[in-house]
């Protein structure tokens, strides 16, 4: 039999995956799992396109981690607009069905932790909330580890003959990115002279300006549904969830604002 499109994409298995606790009561889990489940695969797609991305800056292929840029841009633009469909679900629907989810929780998405992780925001105590060596803790631990993007892009500055201070290429992985004033010159330097890395440097600051806001719209729609009542996972979420706000992943290209001025064309 020839290929179809239901056996290619695995219809009947991803059209299977939507196990409602509630025996089919409530209506609405329907909505909250797909949403959920969606975010999931776009979640995998992202670490696809990172992964690539990392790729393309260690050989220096900016027009094309430029393309790549804008492909997670665009599905962080997606990732806030399911917000919007998850929010046709008033308060009172999702409280019909939350007590089925028992402990389970948003902060156990592994995937999500993992993007944070590649874009340079690493939180050692996450990991405690995954079974110490199983295929969730081993990922994210290797992501702890390793270089984040904007460790990439640093070296692809190099590789295009910038010089890059050695506080930027050779710190400890396992931290958060950090402010380096260090780096400024190089960075100031390159949106004077240099279209085509600025151009970069701008869809970075999409990237991390896209991730908070899709942080802000997470959180104020916690805050619709429960307000200030305790997460299944225990916390309370809306106070955390406050807390990751604004908090930029790249630094530097934000910092770099106040001490631009302006050079006329000659």
């Amino acid at each position: 039999m020839e290929l179809t499109y239901s056996d290619y994409l695995k219809v009947r298995d991803l059209t299977n995956l939507q196990e409602l606790r509630s025996d089919g009561k409530e209506h609405d889990e329907m909505l909250f799992i797909i949403i959920h489940q969606t975010y999931e695969l776009w979640f995998k797609q992202i670490l696809h396109e990172a992964e690539h991305l990392a790729t393309l800056f260690s050989k220096n292929e900016v027009m094309k981690a430029a393309k790549t840029l804008n492909r997670i841009n665009t599905i962080l633009k997606v990732l806030v607009h399911q917000v919007d469909i998850l929010e046709t679900m008033t308060p009172l629907e999702f409280l019909s069905f939350r007590d089925y989810l028992d402990s389970a929780s948003g902060f156990q998405s592994s995937q999500f932790r993992e993007f944070e992780f590649i874009l340079g925001h690493k939180q050692v105590h996450h990991l405690k909330n995954f079974e110490e060596n199983s295929p969730e803790y081993i990922a994210l631990e290797k992501r702890l580890n390793e270089a984040t993007l904007w460790d990439f892009f640093i070296k692809c500055l190099g590789l295009n003959g910038y010089d890059i201070p050695d506080s930027a290429c050779n710190r400890n992985f396992r931290e958060s990115t950090a402010e380096n004033k260090e780096l400024h010159p190089v960075l100031i330097n390159i949106y004077q002279s240099d279209r085509q890395l600025a151009l970069v440097c701008e869809m970075l600051m999409d990237l991390d300006e896209g991730l908070q806001e899709w942080r802000y719209r997470h959180v104020k729609m916690v805050e619709r549904t429960i307000g200030g009542k305790l997460g299944t996972g225990g916390t309370v979420v809306t106070e955390y969830l406050k807390k990751t706000l604004f908090n930029p992943v790249f630094p530097d290209l934000w910092a770099i604002r106040t001490e631009f001025e302006y050079v006329p064309n000659k």
